[in-house]
């Protein structure tokens, strides 16, 4: 039985994860393929890191393949390093041919991994290609120590079966997708100022009815003849006022000639006050 061993944080999992698992399944013919959901990587910060239980439960909900198994075993079995693991699987799976699958990007930094040297002699590995780190991966440290290790990718089939050390480089994949730029996004989503939420349907601002405006408008017109109109009024009252006076005046001649007035002396009492 051929398995193909892939360790990680998968905080989060992404279809690069998916993709490079089902191309070493393709290339190498693995029966099955185990995502070793790691508790905490020793060569990362892990103080934002996702419980375990929601990194595994988003991992299965990513991978959903028949031939992935999803599983926390570093937890269960108490390892912290990726040599421990192996050689605890090694131990008890004595029929089982195992290869460690890993990305371009952990091909550059492999020699920081605690004994990785003996990771090498312990397990036969297979490096999928990425865009971005392949282009510096073969160049890396761990790389060159194990160049007269490798095998070309035409004979990556027979690597599951080969004495280690011994590895191979797989091209074809070409997804740029990162956990650790997806984390980044993901802790800058969380420290973002929240946005004011949206006014409610009913409580939106909404413009003027045009009535309104017509009625200010007939306002103002009526407010503007009131004004020109209010001299007009004056003028009236103030003929009103001049009539009065004018047939107080010709009553109080009367009275003192004791006789009528005639219509002549109204209209030159009217033309006096004037």
């Amino acid at each position: 039985m051929r398995v193909g061993l892939f360790g990680g944080s998968f905080d989060p999992p992404h279809r690069a994860h998916l993709d490079a698992c089902l191309l070493a399944m393709k290339r190498l013919k693995l029966d099955r393929v185990w995502w070793l959901v790691t508790p905490g990587n020793p060569l990362k910060n892990t103080s934002h890191l996702a419980p375990l239980a929601e990194r595994m439960a988003a991992a299965r909900r990513l991978a959903s393949h028949p031939r992935i198994d999803v599983t926390g075993l570093e937890a269960v079995i108490n390892t912290r390093y990726t040599y421990d693991t192996i050689e605890w699987l090694r131990a008890r799976c004595p029929g089982v041919q195992f290869v460690w699958i890993m990305g371009a990007d952990n091909l550059r930094h492999f020699h920081r991994w605690q004994k990785w040297r003996a990771i090498a002699e312990l397990i036969p590995i297979v490096v999928v290609d990425r865009p971005g780190p392949s282009l510096y991966a073969s160049n890396s440290t761990a790389a060159q120590a194990l160049w007269r290790f490798r095998i070309p990718e035409e004979a990556a089939m027979s690597l599951p079966a080969r004495r280690p050390p011994a590895w191979t480089y797989l091209h074809g994949l070409k997804s740029s997708l990162s956990s650790t730029a997806l984390r980044a996004l993901r802790d800058q989503s969380k420290t973002a100022p929240a946005l004011p939420a949206p006014a409610a349907a009913g409580e939106a601002a909404k413009p003027a009815p045009k009535t309104a405006t017509r009625q200010t408008t007939g306002q103002k017109k009526s407010r503007s003849k009131t004004r020109a109109a209010a001299p007009a009024k004056r003028k009236v009252a103030g003929k009103s006022a001049s009539r009065k006076s004018t047939k107080r005046s010709a009553k109080a001649l009367s009275k003192a000639s004791g006789k009528a007035p005639a219509k002549g002396s109204r209209k030159a009492s009217r033309k006096a006050a004037k």
